[in-house]
Protein backbone atom coordinates (compact mmCIF):
# COMPACT_ATOMS: atom_id res chain seq x y z
CA UNK A 1 0.00 0.00 0.00
CA UNK A 2 1.18 3.74 -0.85
CA UNK A 3 -0.65 5.04 1.75
CA UNK A 4 -1.91 3.28 5.54
CA UNK A 5 -3.52 5.99 7.77
CA UNK A 6 -4.97 5.18 11.30
CA UNK A 7 -7.07 7.15 13.52
CA UNK A 8 -5.92 10.56 12.38
CA UNK A 9 -6.99 13.28 14.28
CA UNK A 10 -6.42 16.86 13.47
CA UNK A 11 -7.28 20.43 15.82
CA UNK A 12 -7.09 24.18 14.96
CA UNK A 13 -7.18 26.49 17.33
CA UNK A 14 -8.24 26.40 20.99
CA UNK A 15 -11.10 27.41 23.37
CA UNK A 16 -14.53 28.50 21.90
CA UNK A 17 -12.24 29.06 18.43
CA UNK A 18 -11.77 25.04 18.45
CA UNK A 19 -12.25 23.34 14.86
CA UNK A 20 -12.07 19.79 14.77
CA UNK A 21 -10.65 18.93 10.89
CA UNK A 22 -9.64 15.41 11.16
CA UNK A 23 -11.50 13.35 13.95
CA UNK A 24 -10.15 9.61 13.87
CA UNK A 25 -10.23 9.15 9.99
CA UNK A 26 -8.57 5.73 8.31
CA UNK A 27 -7.17 5.67 4.61
CA UNK A 28 -5.89 3.40 3.05
CA UNK A 29 -4.32 3.66 -0.98
CA UNK A 30 -2.78 1.16 -3.12
CA UNK A 31 -0.08 1.48 -5.03
CA UNK A 32 -0.63 3.33 -8.74
CA UNK A 33 -4.38 3.77 -7.75
CA UNK A 34 -5.86 7.12 -8.32
CA UNK A 35 -8.00 8.40 -5.87
CA UNK A 36 -10.60 11.17 -5.50
CA UNK A 37 -11.26 13.18 -2.42
CA UNK A 38 -14.73 14.76 -2.49
CA UNK A 39 -17.09 16.21 0.20
CA UNK A 40 -18.91 19.54 1.19
CA UNK A 41 -16.03 22.29 1.75
CA UNK A 42 -14.50 22.31 5.36
CA UNK A 43 -14.63 18.32 5.61
CA UNK A 44 -11.06 17.66 6.25
CA UNK A 45 -9.64 16.68 2.23
CA UNK A 46 -6.77 19.72 2.01
CA UNK A 47 -6.08 18.69 5.65
CA UNK A 48 -5.87 14.95 4.68
CA UNK A 49 -3.57 16.02 1.78
CA UNK A 50 -1.17 18.03 3.76
CA UNK A 51 -0.47 15.03 5.81
CA UNK A 52 0.00 12.57 3.76
CA UNK A 53 2.23 14.89 1.60
CA UNK A 54 4.32 15.73 5.12
CA UNK A 55 3.52 19.37 4.88
CA UNK A 56 1.88 19.42 8.41
CA UNK A 57 1.56 16.71 11.48
CA UNK A 58 -2.01 15.05 12.92
CA UNK A 59 -2.69 15.56 16.58
CA UNK A 60 -2.70 12.00 16.55
CA UNK A 61 -2.92 8.53 14.87
CA UNK A 62 -0.77 6.56 12.46
CA UNK A 63 0.25 7.72 8.90
CA UNK A 64 2.85 5.77 6.75
CA UNK A 65 3.60 6.79 3.40
CA UNK A 66 5.45 5.22 0.63
CA UNK A 67 6.77 2.96 3.32
CA UNK A 68 7.85 5.97 5.52
CA UNK A 69 6.71 6.77 8.91
CA UNK A 70 5.55 10.60 8.61
CA UNK A 71 5.25 11.12 12.15
CA UNK A 72 8.32 9.59 13.17
CA UNK A 73 10.39 11.84 10.73
CA UNK A 74 12.10 15.34 11.76
CA UNK A 75 11.22 18.49 9.84
CA UNK A 76 14.19 18.00 7.82
CA UNK A 77 13.18 14.44 6.59
CA UNK A 78 9.87 15.40 5.93
CA UNK A 79 11.66 17.97 3.75
CA UNK A 80 13.60 15.80 1.63
CA UNK A 81 10.23 13.17 1.35
CA UNK A 82 8.45 15.95 -0.07
CA UNK A 83 11.27 17.12 -2.67
CA UNK A 84 12.04 13.10 -3.32
CA UNK A 85 8.76 11.62 -3.40
CA UNK A 86 5.78 14.03 -3.92
CA UNK A 87 4.53 15.66 -6.82
CA UNK A 88 2.02 18.72 -6.46
CA UNK A 89 -0.18 20.31 -9.02
CA UNK A 90 -2.01 23.39 -7.86
CA UNK A 91 -5.80 24.92 -8.36
CA UNK A 92 -3.95 27.94 -9.46
CA UNK A 93 -1.14 26.35 -11.24
CA UNK A 94 1.58 28.62 -9.26
CA UNK A 95 4.10 28.97 -12.55
CA UNK A 96 6.44 31.52 -11.97
CA UNK A 97 5.83 34.15 -14.47
CA UNK A 98 9.08 35.39 -14.97
CA UNK A 99 10.27 32.03 -16.25
CA UNK A 100 10.94 30.55 -19.33
CA UNK A 101 7.91 27.03 -19.15
CA UNK A 102 11.08 24.72 -19.18
CA UNK A 103 12.77 26.52 -16.55
CA UNK A 104 9.31 26.82 -14.45
CA UNK A 105 9.12 22.59 -14.85
CA UNK A 106 12.43 22.02 -13.31
CA UNK A 107 11.96 24.09 -10.73
CA UNK A 108 11.89 20.55 -8.61
CA UNK A 109 15.25 19.17 -9.96
CA UNK A 110 17.23 22.91 -9.28
CA UNK A 111 15.73 22.48 -5.19
CA UNK A 112 16.87 19.22 -5.61
CA UNK A 113 20.59 20.34 -6.75
CA UNK A 114 20.42 18.86 -9.97
CA UNK A 115 23.21 20.85 -13.09
CA UNK A 116 20.87 23.19 -14.64
CA UNK A 117 21.62 21.68 -18.20
CA UNK A 118 20.49 18.69 -17.33
CA UNK A 119 16.99 19.86 -15.37
CA UNK A 120 16.23 21.47 -18.21
CA UNK A 121 16.50 18.84 -20.71
CA UNK A 122 14.30 16.82 -17.95
CA UNK A 123 12.09 19.53 -18.07
CA UNK A 124 11.63 19.99 -22.06
CA UNK A 125 10.91 16.16 -22.12
CA UNK A 126 8.11 16.33 -20.11
CA UNK A 127 6.72 19.37 -22.16
CA UNK A 128 6.83 17.14 -25.07
CA UNK A 129 5.30 14.65 -22.95
CA UNK A 130 2.09 17.18 -22.46
CA UNK A 131 1.88 18.19 -25.51
CA UNK A 132 3.97 21.36 -25.57
CA UNK A 133 6.70 20.08 -27.53
CA UNK A 134 8.61 23.44 -29.33
CA UNK A 135 7.49 25.55 -26.42
CA UNK A 136 10.18 25.29 -23.76
CA UNK A 137 11.29 29.08 -23.93
CA UNK A 138 7.36 30.68 -24.12
CA UNK A 139 6.38 32.09 -20.65
CA UNK A 140 3.40 31.14 -18.71
CA UNK A 141 1.89 34.25 -19.51
CA UNK A 142 1.71 33.44 -23.70
CA UNK A 143 -0.34 30.12 -22.88
CA UNK A 144 -3.81 29.18 -22.33
CA UNK A 145 -5.10 27.85 -18.78
CA UNK A 146 -4.91 24.36 -19.86
CA UNK A 147 -1.74 25.03 -21.03
CA UNK A 148 -0.51 26.15 -17.88
CA UNK A 149 -2.38 22.94 -16.58
CA UNK A 150 0.12 20.87 -18.74
CA UNK A 151 3.37 22.79 -17.29
CA UNK A 152 1.92 22.35 -14.11
CA UNK A 153 1.08 18.72 -14.34
CA UNK A 154 4.78 18.03 -16.32
CA UNK A 155 6.76 20.17 -13.20
CA UNK A 156 4.87 17.99 -10.42
CA UNK A 157 6.42 15.01 -12.41
CA UNK A 158 9.42 15.51 -13.05
CA UNK A 159 11.20 14.59 -10.37
CA UNK A 160 9.50 11.63 -10.71
CA UNK A 161 7.91 11.59 -7.43
CA UNK A 162 6.09 8.55 -6.27
CA UNK A 163 2.81 10.35 -4.21
CA UNK A 164 1.50 12.86 -6.44
CA UNK A 165 -1.28 15.20 -4.63
CA UNK A 166 -3.40 17.46 -7.10
CA UNK A 167 -5.75 20.34 -4.61
CA UNK A 168 -9.23 21.25 -7.29
CA UNK A 169 -6.94 20.44 -10.38
CA UNK A 170 -9.74 21.57 -12.89
CA UNK A 171 -11.58 24.05 -10.57
CA UNK A 172 -10.27 26.75 -13.52
CA UNK A 173 -10.36 24.94 -16.18
CA UNK A 174 -13.02 24.54 -18.61
CA UNK A 175 -14.77 21.03 -19.96
CA UNK A 176 -12.86 20.10 -22.92
CA UNK A 177 -9.32 21.08 -20.93
CA UNK A 178 -10.70 19.55 -17.87
CA UNK A 179 -11.38 16.48 -19.71
CA UNK A 180 -8.06 16.66 -21.30
CA UNK A 181 -6.15 17.28 -17.68
CA UNK A 182 -7.16 13.89 -16.04
CA UNK A 183 -6.56 11.61 -19.08
CA UNK A 184 -3.50 13.45 -19.65
CA UNK A 185 -2.58 12.90 -15.31
CA UNK A 186 -3.46 8.88 -15.65
CA UNK A 187 -1.27 8.32 -18.73
CA UNK A 188 1.94 10.27 -17.69
CA UNK A 189 1.35 9.63 -13.80
CA UNK A 190 -0.13 5.92 -13.58
CA UNK A 191 1.80 4.90 -15.95
CA UNK A 192 4.42 5.23 -13.91
CA UNK A 193 2.79 3.47 -11.33
CA UNK A 194 2.66 6.26 -9.42
CA UNK A 195 -0.27 6.80 -6.68
CA UNK A 196 -2.09 10.05 -7.32
CA UNK A 197 -4.84 11.53 -5.15
CA UNK A 198 -6.68 14.05 -6.41
CA UNK A 199 -9.31 16.50 -4.21
CA UNK A 200 -12.06 17.77 -6.10
CA UNK A 201 -15.48 19.31 -6.01
CA UNK A 202 -15.58 18.74 -10.01
CA UNK A 203 -18.47 16.01 -10.75
CA UNK A 204 -17.40 15.90 -14.54
CA UNK A 205 -13.91 13.74 -13.30
CA UNK A 206 -15.15 11.28 -11.41
CA UNK A 207 -14.77 8.77 -13.77
CA UNK A 208 -11.25 9.14 -14.18
CA UNK A 209 -10.81 7.64 -10.37
CA UNK A 210 -10.17 4.44 -9.69
CA UNK A 211 -12.24 5.38 -6.45
CA UNK A 212 -13.81 8.07 -5.25
CA UNK A 213 -13.65 8.55 -1.60
CA UNK A 214 -16.22 10.63 0.40
CA UNK A 215 -15.47 12.72 3.34
CA UNK A 216 -17.48 14.33 5.83
CA UNK A 217 -16.99 16.48 9.16
CA UNK A 218 -13.02 14.92 9.37
CA UNK A 219 -14.19 11.12 8.34
CA UNK A 220 -14.37 8.94 5.28
CA UNK A 221 -18.27 8.19 4.76
CA UNK A 222 -17.34 5.64 2.12
CA UNK A 223 -14.67 4.22 0.13
CA UNK A 224 -16.15 1.93 -2.16
CA UNK A 225 -13.73 -0.83 -4.43
CA UNK A 226 -12.55 0.49 -7.87
CA UNK A 227 -14.81 0.33 -10.73
CA UNK A 228 -12.47 0.02 -13.40
CA UNK A 229 -15.18 -0.62 -16.11
CA UNK A 230 -17.28 2.51 -15.40
CA UNK A 231 -13.67 4.40 -15.35
CA UNK A 232 -13.47 7.09 -18.62
CA UNK A 233 -9.38 7.47 -18.66
CA UNK A 234 -9.04 3.51 -18.60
Amino acid sequence: MAVVCQGLTKQYGHGSNTFQALRGLDLTVATGELVMLVGPSGCGKTTLVSILSAVIEPDAGECRVLGQDLIAMTPDEKTRFRRTHVGFVFQTFNLLPALSLAENVAVPLFIAGRHRRTALAAAEQLLDRVGLAGRADAKPGELSGGQQQRVAIARALVHGPSLVVCDEPTSNLDHRNGQEMMKLLRDTALAANRTVIVVTHDPRILGYADRVVHMDDGRIVTAPAPSSSERVGG
